[in-house]
């Protein structure tokens, strides 16, 4: 069963960037993993990466910053494929509560736009 468990503690480093002060956890559902994705305290993240004119619609720290938070974590590391950190993403927004539209939106917006570490193409 997907789920939080625990806080995401963090501190401001500067306007747009947070440091992870203690591990936090997320364990997903999403096919083949099925496990604990452990965030390691020190990860540096801007929550949501979205783009500063839409801000008003989707501000970086909004009820999907601890989806982020992993999000985040997962493209810094390439860990896993793009698809599946994307889908980790977009069921996590679903466990905070985010409206299926919101989610989508974001879903697609990481799927097209998203590059972190890995390779375009």
């Amino acid at each position: 069963m997907s789920a939080f468990t625990t806080p995401a503690i963090l501190e401001m480093l500067d306007r747009y960037r947070w440091r992870l002060v203690e591990p936090f956890i997320y364990y997903t559902d999403v096919p083949p993993y099925r496990t604990a994705i452990a965030v390691p305290a020190g990860t540096i993240t801007d929550l949501a990466s979205v783009p500063r004119i839409l801000w008003v619609i989707f501000p970086p720290n909004g009820r999907y910053a601890k989806a982020a938070i992993v999000h985040d974590y997962l493209y810094a590391q390439a860990l896993y494929s793009k698809p599946v950190a994307d889908a980790v993403f977009y069921e996590a927004m679903g466990i905070l509560g985010v409206p299926q539209w919101r989610r989508w939106l974001m879903y697609q917006a990481v799927k097209w736009f998203g590059r972190g570490q890995y390779k375009k193409g």
